[in-house]
């Protein structure tokens, strides 16, 4: 089912103009088949947390938002912010500027980002894993702590999510992408992430562990059903493999 359009997309914007500019071409390449139980809320800010596994991602996934109704943002490393013209882009759009540390920010205050979500009832895209799966058959790894704490320590709602057919349109790690013949991109979206357990209790590591498995394991439930296939019984954990968490490799 998909959500109508959310007052915040049918207002005249700089989306607008990209939506235009990318979408036609976009969907030359690419077609969307949503899970029926697929939706987003048509207001109010949200995280959405999708699996990750090649560097076309974003792009798949910021689409599909758009198709279901809502404006993505994403957070994005704050030095891109400085890159003349780019940076200026991500300003207009309203994407997050990230630390290197990881830590969000807006105007100098950590919480100002998720502040400025709520304000304007934006929803953004947080990747947990952080990079794209080290898993050898792309199933999502281990993640890591920031859309879960971000969700705890604001109460904005967390919507776990999977898609799988972005590796045909652009392998991990490829250098270049397969646009025909056109490729079909698969998305679940679930319900939101129930963390009421954790009401009352201090956001501390073993909270935040907790409740990120709790994440990954939703994300890797809703990618079984899109593949029609078991997944491995434990996260993939680079470090067990000796894999480092981030680059190529």
């Amino acid at each position: 089912m998909r959500s109508r359009p959310s007052a915040e997309k049918r207002r005249p914007s700089l989306f607008w103009v990209l939506a235009s500019l990318i979408l036609p071409l976009w969907s030359c390449m690419v077609r969307y088949r949503f899970t029926p139980d697929s939706k987003l809320p048509n207001t109010g800010p949200f995280i959405m947390s999708p699996n990750h596994y090649s560097e076309i991602d974003p792009i798949a996934m910021g689409a599909a938002i758009w198709h279901l109704g809502r404006l993505p943002r994403f957070m994005a490393k704050e030095s891109l912010f400085k890159v003349p013209v780019f940076g200026w882009l991500l300003k207009a759009t309203g994407q997050i500027p990230v630390r290197r540390e990881g830590a969000v920010r807006a105007n100098g205050n950590p919480m100002g980002a998720a502040e400025e979500l709520i304000r304007r009832e934006a929803a953004v895209i947080v990747y947990p894993e952080g990079t794209l799966t080290r898993d050898p058959d792309l199933w999502p790894m281990r993640g890591k702590s920031g859309a879960v704490r971000l969700a705890l320590e604001t109460g904005i709602p967390l919507i776990p999510a999977a898609h799988w057919g972005t590796q045909n349109l652009m392998p991990r790690y490829g250098k270049g992408i397969h646009p025909f013949p056109r490729k079909t991109i698969e998305v679940a979206v679930g319900e939101p992430l129930d963390l009421s357990k954790f009401e009352g209790r201090d956001v501390d590591q073993k909270v935040v562990n907790e409740a990120t498995v709790m994440l990954m394991n939703e994300i890797t439930r809703l990618l079984a059903g899109l593949r029609g296939e078991t997944p491995p019984s434990e996260l993939w954990d680079p470090a067990k493999h000796k894999q480092t968490e981030t680059g190529r490799f």
